[in-house]
């Protein structure tokens, strides 16, 4: 995230409340089949979508969303030149995707890495960051390795993981971890590239190696 990007850091710790909020998909993705979480998700990401747009042609919405809202957008969010989907948006774009991409065990491992370690990053690198890596820094990619790697110790223990899905889950933190350290240069919004290298990572190791744990779930 570029400095101009940044919002105040109590505003920034309300913003990331509600991205955690979003570990509601995946809860209630264990719960459901990928036919039923789609149809939860499509319509609730469409009008996520319309009320984006309406964001910045509409000024009746402005009046009542910018004054609930306006202090956690950030910047570009905000630009009237040009409509940049929320994060929220790109969220529930990104949990569509991972339903209808990947297994359902990835699917659910991938994206509540992107909700918790997304969160970490950003708090724990903005608080603590001093040392530069890649676009953010070294303590917030640690604290996103540490706690994906909780997350991926949660999923397997609930589900009687064998090893080897602790072990792709561990390479797939990592390298989900630079992918969001190294977010600006690759040009690519984190809510889809981090759940993309993590899920995309573990689903291959898992084809290669134990295919038996991508029927988890």
């Amino acid at each position: 995230m570029h400095k101009s990007e940044e919002i105040p850091y109590s505003q920034e710790i309300l913003r990331k409340l509600i991205h955690i909020s979003s570990l509601a998909i995946p809860i209630i993705y264990c719960f459901v089949t990928r036919e039923v979480g789609l149809m939860i998700l499509v319509p609730m990401t469409l009008v996520s979508i319309l009320l984006d747009i309406l964001m910045h042609r509409s000024i009746a919405v402005q009046k009542v969303l910018l004054p609930i809202f306006g202090k956690l957008m950030r910047p570009h969010e905000l630009r009237k030149d040009r409509i940049f989907l929320n994060g929220a948006s790109y969220v529930l774009m990104s949990a569509v995707l991972c339903v209808l991409v990947f297994p359902k065990v990835i699917a659910i491992t991938a994206f509540s890495i992107l909700i918790v370690s997304d969160t970490a990053a950003a708090l724990i690198g903005r608080k603590i960051g001093k040392n530069p890596f890649l676009d953010k820094s070294r303590e917030g990619t640690f604290a996103f390795i540490i706690s994906a790697i909780g997350v991926v110790m949660v999923v397997g223990l609930l589900n009687n993981a064998s090893s080897s899905f602790y072990t792709a889950g561990t390479i797939g933190s990592i390298v989900g971890a630079i992918v969001e350290a190294g977010s600006i240069r690759l040009k690519m919004d984190d809510n889809f590239s981090i759940p993309m290298a993590v899920g995309g990572l573990m689903w291959a190791i898992g084809a290669i190696v134990d295919p038996t744990f991508l029927t988890l779930l």
